[in-house]
């Protein structure tokens, strides 16, 4: 609706404002009896040397269109009520012509990387991995909807000093079979207890920094301790994603790149941009500390092997744009990663985005593993299905498949808690909010689209030839939202946002449940097919702005 609207303003205005800039302006009146859409004229008038107000009145003037019901000028604003017949037979039918396709923009010959969830290996999959893992998966799964290719990149972070620390753990403290028989749960107490006894014993440091040395230099010992440490994660790792319905093109770690990365220290050389700095190597940046790139013996660092990878992703995939999805306590990293790219004379290096997110908090506090402070994420999903599991045995004993759509409305949950919030934001953590039926969660979207099943298996909906009208007025919320959908998710995109996709999924629900309430959909009258094929773009759009989530849309709950 937006979109042509500010084409119709443009030509009003004689282009002096682009269809692109008017849509950036445009605002939704605050009450409803202001219009659908309003158009601000304050940032004309110096261009035209007018005042807002006049300007106002001449746009009002010059606008007319099948589309525009009705136009005001007001205070400097022009304000336009569309001819709602019109647009909610143009949105219902798109709708129900494309089905899960609404919203998609046609396929483009273009890759984009996607570099997310990425967990250190030999070390549990915690609630602190879960926002990179959805945050990383629902943006991969908005930009195929926006036509891009998608590589998913598990970037695992299976090389660098704490394996060092592991190994001398191991030697220390390991006990063989006791890890054959739990390998994170074991690895990590060693762990822990490497960092409570360094506190008092440096040497320990010392010893670490000597053992991932060797590693790097192919010590056959370390190398068969690292192999089978990595081996143990992937295994545990992949029963968490199968859980979560995440999938990946590449688990290309770390480790991947220790033969790339000669390459990369040469090349920096080369072009003059190594300075030593107390016997260790650095590249020197504006407006921000030295990127390290290698220690004073030699090893190299997280930026080292970033750099390494960005360049080899550059000339595997040839992407539009590579995104990384690592907490924001990353950002001075990504900063100076992007900055040597850009120095080194790769102006790819402008396509280059690091997607911050806040930290996940247990009770207002940063997990730790250092500490074993974690929580552990398979045990978090496992009481999110075992929460839904009891709900459907107390409310809906009859339910098919009770352990399917208890999980999926468990992990569902979950999801969702994380990616309704914006993500730049802390989020603390609690299930039981999560599992609430009626406030702004996972379940209460999943069942307003599992309503909506039961009403169109009721009512014996078919798909037909329907002329959309006498919705009422509660419909009218409604259909706007189902128009903005293909902006949100284009939007979504551009921002690296998967929050408002969760967010308008939230409004939907609400918006559609309040028409449920003040609407007898099954009635037996004329318009009971209508409602219905209503009801089912509402399905269609809530079921695909879920799966854009990582998250199922049961038929029943």
């Amino acid at each position: 609706m937006n979109q042509p609207i500010a084409a119709l303003l443009s030509n009003a205005m004689n282009d002096e404002l682009t269809v692109n800039e008017i849509e950036k302006l445009i605002e939704k009146p605050k009450f409803a009896e202001l219009g659908d859409i309003a158009f601000p004229c304050f940032t004309l008038a110096k261009k035209l040397k007018k005042s807002p107000q006049v300007i106002a009145y001449e746009l009002a003037a010059k606008l007319s269109d099948g589309m525009i019901q009705e136009v005001n000028a007001v205070s400097g604003y022009v304000n336009i009520f569309v001819n709602q017949q019109r647009v909610t037979d143009n949105v219902l039918q798109a709708i129900l012509r494309d089905k899960e396709q609404y919203g998609s923009t046609k396929p483009v010959e273009e890759n984009v990387v996607i570099d997310f969830s990425s967990p250190n290996i030999a070390k549990p999959f915690s609630m602190g991995h879960l926002r990179s893992t959805v945050i990383g998966n629902a943006l991969a799964n908005i930009a195929e909807k926006n036509g891009y290719q998608v590589e998913r990149i598990n970037h695992l972070g299976d090389w660098g000093t704490q394996f060092g620390k592991l190994i001398v753990a191991y030697k220390l403290w390991g006990d063989k079979a006791a890890i054959e028989a739990s390998p994170i749960e074991e690895l990590l107490k060693i762990y822990v207890k490497f960092h409570d006894v360094a506190e008092t014993d440096e040497s320990l440091n010392e010893q670490a920094r000597a053992s991932f040395k060797s590693l790097e230099d192919g010590d056959e010992e370390a190398l068969s301790l690292w192999k089978w440490f990595r081996e143990a994660s992937l295994k545990e790792f992949a029963a968490i994603y199968e859980l979560l319905g995440i999938r990946f093109d590449s688990f290309a770690g770390e480790a991947f790149y220790n033969d790339k990365m000669d390459a990369v220290v040469w090349e920096l050389k080369e072009k003059g941009l190594l300075t030593q700095s107390e016997g260790a190597f650095v590249v020197e940046l504006e407006d921000m500390p030295p990127c390290l790139i290698t220690k004073t013996d030699g090893a190299t660092l997280y930026a080292t092997r970033d750099l390494a990878a960005a360049l080899y992703r550059e000339k595997q995939y040839g992407p539009k744009k590579i995104f990384y999805v690592v907490g924001n306590e990353q950002s001075l990293h990504f900063k100076q990663l992007f900055q040597v790219i850009g120095k080194m004379g790769y102006d790819w290096s402008k396509d280059l985005q690091h997607v911050a997110f806040g930290m996940m908090l247990k009770d207002g506090k940063k997990m730790s593993t250092r500490k074993g402070k974690v929580v552990l994420l398979a045990d978090v999903l496992a009481e999110a299905i075992e929460t839904a599991q009891r709900n459907i045995d107390e409310k809906n004993q009859a339910l098919e498949q009770k352990e399917l759509v208890a999980r999926q409305v468990g992990v569902g949950a979950v999801i969702f808690n994380d990616l309704k919030n914006n993500r730049m934001n802390d989020i603390d953590f609690s299930l039981d909010q999560m599992m609430n039926f009626e406030g702004e969660t996972g379940p209460y979207v999943q069942y307003t689209h599992a309503r909506i099943s039961s009403l169109l298996e009721k009512g014996q909906y078919k798909e037909r030839d329907i002329q959309f009208e006498a919705l009422g007025e509660y419909a009218w919320p409604v259909i706007q939202l189902l128009e903005q959908f293909p902006a949100i998710v284009q939007k979504s995109f551009e921002q690296a946002d998967p929050s408002q996709v969760a967010k308008f999924s939230l409004q939907l629900a609400r918006a559609f449940n309040k028409y449920y309430a003040h609407t007898k959909v099954l009635a037996d009258d004329q318009w009971k097919q209508m409602k219905l094929s209503f009801a089912c773009c509402v399905a269609i759009v809530l079921k695909d702005a879920l799966r854009l989530l990582g998250i199922s849309a049961p038929n029943q709950m």
